[in-house]
């Protein structure tokens, strides 16, 4: 059983891994963004993930980056295959 510091120390990385997934949506969304930067964005944000959450690349992509394909479809008209993606 996770002790109480594990649960608190989680409960941080995921509230920072949900604040920098915001920050990205909303700066894709509220800026004139080209689309390669956006995607360069979106992998980063991966790459953030990952090392808040080692080994749990599925997770992410289960979660996170449905939101960032439909944004990115909304906003450029395309549904980008970046290296951030898993298809």
């Amino acid at each position: 059983m996770p002790t109480r510091q594990e649960i608190e120390e989680e409960d941080r990385r995921v509230r920072q891994l949900r604040t920098v997934v915001h920050l990205a949506l909303s700066a894709i969304a509220q800026t004139d963004m080209k689309l390669a930067d956006a995607e360069e964005m979106v992998s980063a944000v991966r790459g953030a993930a990952l090392r808040l959450f080692p080994g749990k690349e599925s997770a992410f992509d289960l979660i996170y980056l449905p939101r960032f394909r439909r944004l990115l479809a909304e906003r450029y008209g395309v549904i980008p295959r970046g290296q951030w993606s898993t298809n």
